[in-house]
């Protein structure tokens, strides 16, 4: 009987990793976009707020090279942040300043680590922060 559960739970691990394995991806090969194209197709609100206003010029300098037009992610160079992972109450906007002044080490994509990002105030950091909610709002994320 000892060596019966043991068996019954090295046997429950095992098909779960190969179910794991097996599964098809959200992005499979053949479903990738181009290298460069967007991530996740968005809708952009007809009006943003002043302040959102500002926070999309200053995402169009320095954040969209990577994160995309309308930070729907680049294929091959970072993650969309209009996606169910950058909801608020999972990724609080104190996660968008730290991943600003200090960078973020690869964890929910492949795309690599994200350097720190230099010559943005904290003004501009919180104009991102909320032109980005505004979208994800506008996309049914809150």
């Amino acid at each position: 009987m000892n060596k019966i559960l043991p068996a019954a739970l090295a046997a429950v691990a095992i098909a779960g990793g190969a179910y794991y394995l097996a599964r098809p991806s959200a992005l499979e090969p053949s479903a990738q976009p181009a290298q460069g194209e967007p991530l996740v197709s968005i809708t952009v609100p007809e009006a943003l707020s002043s302040d959102a206003m500002i926070g999309k010029r200053a995402f169009d300098a320095t954040c969209a090279a990577c994160h995309g037009a309308n930070a729907s992610g680049k294929m091959g160079f970072g993650p969309p942040l209009v996606h169910k992972i950058y909801e608020p109450n999972h990724h609080a906007d104190m996660a968008f300043v730290m991943a600003v002044q200090n960078g973020v080490r690869a964890h929910h994509w492949p795309f690599g680590d994200m350097p720190a990002q230099s010559g943005l105030t904290q003004a501009d950091v919180g104009a991102i922060i909320t032109y980005v909610r505004e979208l994800q709002q506008a996309n049914g994320i809150e």
